[in-house]
């Protein structure tokens, strides 16, 4: 099992920046990639950004590139959302995602509880 903890979500005016964090723990082998999604009120939930393990590639949704980075640091387990130019309807919970993958091609996806970003205009 994998226990992903997500922090740093709050209230921020339009402009501004925040910085979220996932701490991951618990059996850490075969993580593949991790990364951001989120879900405002009424919608589906959205991929924001995404990390692979070894940090050599990332993705982000078109509506991100640009303002939000993905950095990540293995040696303490963690993946970070760098959030600057943050816009009102980006408001929503923001999930951290871990996916396992196995050799068989098998995966599995680990989510965090979620935390708020609430961006005031």
């Amino acid at each position: 099992q994998v226990q992903l903890v997500e922090s740093g979500g709050g209230l921020v005016q339009a402009g501004g920046s925040l910085r979220l964090s996932c701490a991951a723990s618990g059996s850490l082998f075969s993580i593949n990639a991790m990364g951001w999604y989120r879900q405002a009120p009424g919608k589906q939930r959205e991929l924001v950004a995404t990390i692979t393990t070894k940090g050599d590639s990332t993705n982000y949704a078109d509506s991100v590139k640009g303002r939000f980075t993905i950095p990540r640091d293995n040696a303490k387990n963690m993946v970070y959302l760098q959030m600057n130019s943050l816009k009102p309807e980006e408001t929503a919970v923001y999930y951290c995602k871990a996916v396992k993958k196995y050799g068989s091609g098998c995966t599995s996806a680990y989510w965090g509880q979620g935390t708020q970003v609430t961006v005031s205009s």
